[in-house]
Formats: structure tokens, C-alpha cells, sequence
């Protein structure tokens, strides 16, 4: 619980990293500062700022991509043209289910390589992360 030192910004560094692939939760940290009776304000806004960046961080890792490299990740062709037709169908719509654990993180690289604009993208996706933490606030007083 070293990250506990480093207040605030130890909060930051976790949600950030939770938001990559890193398997890390963010939520936990989250309830043990709340415990440890930081602020619940700034934990909402600091926790938010740092998960919805390291969701951008997922999106520019995403664009760096190529589509080539995707498919073979996916490996297999109909699946690749499933996912490539949910994207265009959904496109940033998708960024609401980029808190979702396990899949919100890859979600977030595909809308990057599938070049989804990044304003609504970044919109919704603070949308989400942003009321999640709200409610796990909510829950906790």
C-alpha cells in the first residue's frame, strides 16, 4: 500500500495504470481512501482524471496500430470483420463500456485502431469513468 505515501497523487498513478492494460483494479484504492477519510471531491475528481487519461493513453496506443496488426490479434476473419462492423456501427458509443473491467481496456485500443474521432470518444469515455466513480462515492457514504 505504498501508493497510500504518495496521497493524492498515489490515487492518480493507480487509476491512471488501471486504465491500461496492466491488471490492476482502480476501485479498491478508490474505497481505501475514502476509508482513510481523503476528500471525497478531490478523490472523485483526481481518480477520474487520471483513469480517463490512461484511457486516452489506450486510444493513442490504439492509433499508433495498424490495422493489419489487429487482425492478426484476432486471428480469425470473421470475428475481425464482427468486431470491425461493431465499431462502425456503435463507433463512440463503445467509450461507455470503457470502465468495464477486462473488456473496457481493449475496447479503447480498438477505437484507436479503427481511428473512431477521438473527441466523442474521450467525451463518453469520462462520461463513464467519471459516473462509476460517482457511484462507488456514493455507495461508500
Amino acid at each position: 500500500m505504498d501508493y497510500i505515501e504518495y496521497g493524492y497523487f498515489g490515487l492518480f498513478v493507480v487509476c491512471f495504470l488501471a486504465a491500461t492494460i496492466l491488471p490492476l483494479t482502480s476501485e479498491g484504492v478508490l474505497v481505501i481512501f475514502l476509508a482513510l477519510n481523503f476528500d471525497p471531491t478531490i478523490c472523485l475528481i483526481v481518480a477520474s482524471i487520471g483513469n480517463v487519461l490512461g484511457g486516452t493513453t489506450n486510444y493513442g496506443i490504439g492509433r499508433l496500430g495498424k490495422l493489419s496488426s489487429i487482425q492478426k490479434l484476432v486471428r480469425n476473419p470473421s470475428r475481425f470483420e464482427k468486431l470491425k462492423n461493431s465499431i462502425q456501427k456503435y463507433g463512440a458509443g463503445i467509450a461507455l463500456l470503457s470502465w468495464v473491467p477486462i473488456i473496457g481496456d481493449p475496447l479503447t485500443i480498438a477505437l484507436g485502431f479503427f481511428r473512431v474521432p477521438f473527441i466523442p470518444v474521450l467525451i463518453l469515455m469520462s462520461i463513464a469513468k467519471i459516473l462509476r466513480y460517482t457511484i462507488i462515492i456514493f455507495l461508500w457514504n
